[in-house]
């Protein structure tokens, strides 16, 4: 008789996953679970089962991109609500032949189309937009009806289109339980996305070593980290300045950078209810500043994180405030390029990819 109470390498069993995905997908709370009194974790097998017909059952989160098309006029509000997406990213297009070559180079989830005041040859151009993201959840926003274009669902505002989108991102995830520091509504996907980086508990690397190193010495801070956080860690991948390699991740200034996708900074903890209480800044000697930037994934999702911090007071200059962020970026691209390249090794594995043709013989 199959065992109705699973431990989590059962549950990775029946899912088709790896252990320690199974582990986050339980701790980011996508099934429901319980301790022994030894401390291991339990599931219900029915629990289990019902994550089978779910993307996130294939360890393979859905795309967490959004891609804006709207007016001149009306892509700045966009771009503002863009900054505080923290289940996703969203690009802000005020052309359509940017937005068509956004979404050739990678799908996304979501197409947001604004079309108040659109004429009809913008409308026609917004009608091949459509066509083109054939795999899209189309959202139109603009007084009327949504356009005629096809799959299309109206909302009136722009700040409605993102409360939707939120929506969408979140579908086939359970939410985390509330805690101690905000998450996204869908932290499940997050935490696989962060697992398929394949970054975690590895060795230090060169090319993160060079962001923390460049993030200090430009932000002139005694503290740099390229943090991941997981259910219960917040764990360095490069850290400069620091002896610890971890934290709880309940002692992260990191979970609020996550939220958003600009800059996040804070010129004095201790003055912040945030973070007064916080271990990290209570200690004798405790940190005072901090100011980090997301580092993004190929889908969008905010795996990690590029900080500084200082152990005295500092206010965030808009030239510093504009470096950590474009440091942040090297480090996304960094992130995507090794998933490429995984997805690319996977491929060939399978036979999927072609192989060059063999080098022609020399004409003598």
């Amino acid at each position: 008789m199959d065992k109705d109470i699973l431990t989590t390498a059962e549950a990775a069993k029946i899912l088709g996953v790896s252990t320690r995905t199974a582990q986050l997908l339980i701790e980011g709370g996508s099934v429901p679970s319980w301790k022994t009194p030894g401390g291991h974790r339990r599931v219900y097998r029915a629990d289990v089962e019902g994550l089978i017909d779910l993307p996130l059952a294939a360890a393979a989160p859905p795309s967490a991109r959004v891609v804006v098309v709207a007016s001149p006029e009306r892509a700045p509000r966009y771009r503002e609500l863009a900054e505080g997406l923290a289940e996703g990213e969203a690009l802000v297009f005020d052309d359509s032949p940017g937005a068509e070559r956004a979404l050739r180079l990678a799908p996304p989830r979501i197409l947001i189309i604004d079309i108040d005041g659109a004429d009809p040859a913008r409308m026609d151009q917004l009608h091949r937009l459509a066509d083109e993201a054939s795999s899209a959840q189309v959202l139109t926003v603009g007084p009327g009806s949504a356009g005629d274009l096809p799959r299309a669902r109206a909302v009136e505002t722009p700040k409605a289109a993102f409360e939707t989108a939120r929506e969408i991102l979140a579908q086939g995830v359970a939410q985390a339980a509330v805690g101690p520091f905000p998450l996204a509504l869908n932290e499940a996907h997050r935490l696989v996305a962060l697992e398929r980086t394949g970054l975690l508990d590895t060795p230090p690397e060169e090319a993160f070593d060079r962001l923390t190193w460049l993030a200090a010495r430009t932000l002139d801070t005694p503290i740099s980290l390229v943090t991941l956080l997981t259910p219960a860690r917040q764990w360095f991948k490069s850290r400069l300045g620091l002896d610890m390699a971890e934290t709880p991740r309940s002692w992260a200034f990191c979970n609020y950078t996550l939220m958003g996708k600009e800059v996040f900074s804070v010129e004095d903890l201790s003055a912040d209810p945030r973070f007064a209480d916080n271990p990290a800044v209570a200690a004798d000697d405790g940190f005072r500043f901090y100011a980090g930037a997301p580092i993004l994934d190929e889908d969008g999702y905010a795996v990690g994180s590029l900080c500084v911090i200082d152990r005295k007071p500092r206010v965030l200059t808009s030239d510093q405030s504009r470096a950590l962020m474009e440091l942040a970026r090297m480090g996304s691209t960094e992130v995507r390029l090794r998933g490429a390249q995984k997805r690319l090794r996977q491929a060939m594995g399978r036979g999927d990819a072609k192989t060059p043709p063999p080098n022609p013989p020399r004409r003598g």
